[in-house]
């Protein structure tokens, strides 16, 4: 539920409650200020963007290279 709350700050997603149900639905207007959803999880960021690095070189160097005669 807290990445829903960070979702719904960020205007990316909305809700609406029915009964006990707390339904969930993509804003399909423009996101608003994505920086709001981002900074609820501030520790995981850089991490995770040198991890993606990461695995991108890895792809990269393990791709086979096509050549074109």
């Amino acid at each position: 539920m807290k990445h829903l709350d960070g979702l719904e700050r960020a205007a990316l997603i909305r809700t609406r409650k029915v009964g006990r149900e707390k339904l969930h639905y993509l804003n399909a207007a423009p996101p608003g200020d994505i920086a709001v959803w981002l900074e609820c999880y501030p520790g995981q960021w850089p991490a995770r963007m040198d991890r993606l690095e990461d695995l991108i070189h890895r792809t990269q160097a393990s791709a086979p290279t096509h050549n074109q005669t």
